[in-house]
């Protein structure tokens, strides 16, 4: 490896950052890994990719929307037929706030 990009000491703020909470070796270890995750990603970089379609996405993927249609649809009985209370044609569940 090269020279570190990422210090211990900017390891420890990350950490602070994301509320982890991380020993010497688990400081040392994440140094290291991420420093080695630069390298390759400089690595990457010498690649010549002036010729790569630039893409969002590794897989094709086409839009999933359809028109919006009316269409029979399940009736206000039959939507209840499971509902294990029901008042008044409507679910009826359990009061979650108090008030």
């Amino acid at each position: 490896m090269d020279r570190d990009r990422i210090s211990r000491e900017e390891v420890r703020y990350l950490a602070g950052l994301a509320r982890l909470r991380l020993s010497e070796g688990e400081t040392e270890t994440f140094a290291v890994q991420l420093n080695r995750i630069l390298s390759y990603m400089e690595k990457l970089n010498e690649l010549d990719t002036s010729r790569v379609e630039p893409m969002s996405h590794v897989v094709g993927m086409s839009n999933a929307f359809r028109e919006d249609a009316v269409q029979e649809s399940f009736s206000q009985e039959e939507a209840l037929q499971n509902a294990p209370e029901r008042e008044g044609g409507f679910f009826k569940v359990p009061r979650i706030v108090k008030g």
